[in-house]
């Protein structure tokens, strides 16, 4: 099997998908944290195509950067200066060749993550 990542994001105080949210993909060797590329969410709170699809996959750290404060202000979420969520890092592993979905659940006051299937 060859590896690919995946995520899904849904705002839970709307109950729907979190649409056109912009996420950053990097890869994290030691100090270094390179951005390998940027993607929006669909109408579906998936990214169109695998984040990183088994032609790109290799084993290693990365994280994942989910701009929430961006795709807040656009739901006409109250502003808050500063607001409490802005940018949500994920850094996590992977460590053998297989499916990574990383799920983001979205509020304006938390979030919450795990390793989904």
């Amino acid at each position: 099997m060859t590896g690919y990542l995946t995520t899904h994001v849904l705002d839970t105080a709307r109950g729907c998908p979190a649409e056109g949210l912009k996420i950053e993909l990097f890869r994290i060797e030691g100090e270094a944290r390179s951005l390998l590329k940027t993607l929006v969410t669909n109408d579906d709170g998936r990214t169109d195509a695998q984040i990183l699809p088994a032609a790109e996959f290799a084993l290693g750290t990365y994280e994942l950067v989910f701009h929430a404060g961006a795709y807040l202000d656009a739901c006409g979420t109250p502003p808050e200066e500063p607001r409490f969520l802005d940018v949500v890092p994920i850094r996590f592993g992977m460590s053998e060749p297989a499916h990574y979905h990383v799920p983001l659940l979205l509020s304006p006051f938390g979030y919450s993550t795990y390793r989904g299937s």
